[in-house]
């Protein structure tokens, strides 16, 4: 079953280097099987306390294949700087 991997971003502190960061792991996506769904500034709240500036939808095969990419030595070494650049919060779903 597929599982999806969803990126909130809460304020970008300093865009040049979060655009690295981008450059850098979206190849590690692709490495792993993964797939750029969603990556937009258009977020519009419904309800609740959910407001990020920005969201980030990876598609994956499964959890497994998602969680081996999380962890994979490739994104680790990329991670960094998007810690660095952006507030941001990662969340890893089932797709079942």
């Amino acid at each position: 079953m597929p599982a999806f991997v969803i990126g909130q971003l809460k304020e970008i502190s300093n865009p040049d280097a979060f655009g690295g960061y981008q450059g850098a792991a979206v190849p590690t996506v692709v490495q792993y099987g993964g797939k750029l769904v969603v990556n937009s500034t258009k977020v519009e709240g419904a309800d609740g306390d959910w407001s990020p500036s920005a969201v980030v939808v990876l598609e994956f095969e499964s959890v497994e294949q998602a969680r081996k990419w999380y962890h994979s030595p490739e994104y680790q070494a990329v991670i960094g700087q998007r810690f660095d650049s952006a507030d941001s919060a990662v969340i890893i779903i089932d797709g079942d």
